[in-house]
């Protein structure tokens, strides 16, 4: 997936908007960041820890945990230009389901949790 390709699937969720923290740019759902962009190759994308390990194991190449503490809460690199799309998407939707409140994500059909 090209970063072009992720930044319209990001602003493609449900309230998703496009804003910056600290100068990096980011993705939000009701004020809440679902996504960040600090780097050319990679985003970072907000997990619960166990769906962050579950990720790490499984596609080992193309994820890690964010060095420091936000990697222990779920803040995983996603180096989306080695992903395939699917995997993407996959986690794109999680780290936006994570973010939005509960009441928003009663309004549209979202994935389960693992």
């Amino acid at each position: 997936m090209t970063r072009e390709e992720l930044i319209s699937f990001a602003l493609g969720l449900p309230e998703a908007v496009e804003s910056a923290h600290h100068g990096t740019r980011d993705f939000r759902v009701r004020a809440r960041i679902f996504l960040t962009m600090p780097e050319q190759d990679y985003c970072v994308v907000r997990l619960t820890p166990e769906q962050q390990h579950m990720v790490l194991a499984m596609s080992p190449n193309e994820t890690m945990a964010v060095p420091g503490g936000w990697g222990q809460r779920g803040s995983t690199r996603l180096y989306f230009g080695l992903a395939d799309d699917a995997l993407v998407q996959d986690l794109v939707r999680r780290s936006w389901q994570n973010a939005a409140p509960k009441t928003l994500q009663r309004q549209y059909v979202v994935i389960p949790s693992p």
